[in-house]
């Protein structure tokens, strides 16, 4: 058959984004450590907020609500505040507002992979640059740029690494980049950094018009099914963002839940104090069998396994048999790694456990 509509140069090249599993055939239960989706689910707020949605109705296109509850939470501007299908769409559209056909977008080696997949959906040529110690490396990132540079992507902190720049690492790499390049600092995890040294972008942001900082409701607030990102960036980024999105881009259930989920500090407290018992507990529990753990600053951690026959790979599988999914990583360059998020302490009690018995030390 001639005559087939194709599809513009560059696009069949993208490898797709494929996410962590959530089924094992034959498994009724499943213990989910793939996502880096929250231990303890929504708040109860949220919940009911969602419940109660008039389906029928269209949402407010510019959630407005939902922007001025943000803007009061964290101490910002309202109107330079973009809403979007999780963050991942605000990825997208930077991508496509900044960048294409001869340009070049740089992000880290082992940065998150909807990088690469939103420069090749624009046109652009994604760049990536070698980390040091699996944490993103400002020196070699500035090397890299060049006058077709467009776009920096920094994942801070990183993806599946769970290392972090500090706040004086990252306006180095700020003041080292011209001001025609925008520097994109996606804070997906920045509630669950309790570092003094840690700082998401609000303040780089307010001081300069090149840089957008991207967070989630996905992580911490355990909304990952509602797709609910913003960015936050200056007027003039902001009012290109608007003219591209999807007109009702953030539907009304989630905005409904977003606005109660940020209104429940309780629970977010509890997510946080979860997780600084329990990714402590399995960095050290992987450590004491042998494994080599990154430190990590987010929910989950990444360990990397020996070689064959005790590999990444085999130990998913047999984690896998054992009705526990964590997230293989050859995708992002790490073969020998895996990802654990963490969950309950039921859950972290079995994947050491199933650890155990897979590295034959229990």
């Amino acid at each position: 058959m001639t005559g087939a509509p194709q599809p513009r140069p560059g696009i069949l090249e993208i490898a797709p984004y494929i996410g962590g599993e959530s089924k094992v055939e034959n498994v009724a239960r499943v213990i989910r450590l793939a996502s880096n989706e929250s231990a303890l689910g929504p708040s109860p707020r949220a919940v009911e907020a969602f419940r109660n949605v008039e389906l029928h109705r269209y949402p407010d296109g510019g959630s407005v609500d939902l922007r001025q509850a943000l803007a009061r939470h964290h101490g910002i501007d309202a109107s330079r505040i973009v809403c979007g299908t999780g963050s991942d769409e605000l990825i997208s559209l930077l991508a496509r507002a900044y960048s294409g056909p001869g340009d070049e977008v740089i992000y880290s080696r082992h940065g998150f992979l909807m990088y690469p997949i939103a420069a090749q959906s624009a046109g652009a040529t994604p760049i990536a640059v070698p980390e040091k110690n699996l944490t993103a490396d400002v020196d070699a990132i500035l090397a890299r740029v060049t006058p077709r540079t467009r776009i920096v992507f920094l994942a801070n902190p990183n993806n599946p690494t769970g290392s972090f720049l500090s706040r004086d690492e990252v306006k180095r790499l700020h003041a080292g980049l011209p001001r025609s390049v925008l520097l994109v600092i996606d804070a997906a995890y920045a509630e669950f950094v309790t570092r003094n040294d840690y700082e998401p972008g609000v303040e780089l942001v307010e001081a300069s018009p090149n840089v957008v900082m991207l967070r989630t409701f996905s992580k911490i607030y355990a909304l990952a099914a509602l797709r609910i990102g913003w960015g936050y960036c200056s007027a003039d980024v902001a009012g290109v963002l608007n003219r591209i999105r999807g007109v009702f881009n953030v539907n009304l259930a989630a905005q409904a839940a977003g606005l109660a989920a940020l209104d429940d500090i309780a629970a977010v407290d509890r997510a946080r104090s979860h997780n600084d018992v329990w990714r402590p507990w399995l960095e050290r529990e992987l450590a004491a069998l042998g494994l080599v753990v990154a430190p990590s600053v987010a929910n989950f951690v990444l360990a990397r396994f020996p070689a064959a026959p005790k590999s990444a790979d085999q130990a998913f599988a047999f984690l896998q048999s054992r009705g526990i999914l964590t997230r293989k990583m050859g995708a992002y360059g790490l073969p020998e790694h895996l990802r654990i998020s963490i969950g309950t302490e039921e859950e972290m009690r079995a994947v050491v456990a199933a650890l155990a018995d897979f590295l034959g030390t229990a």
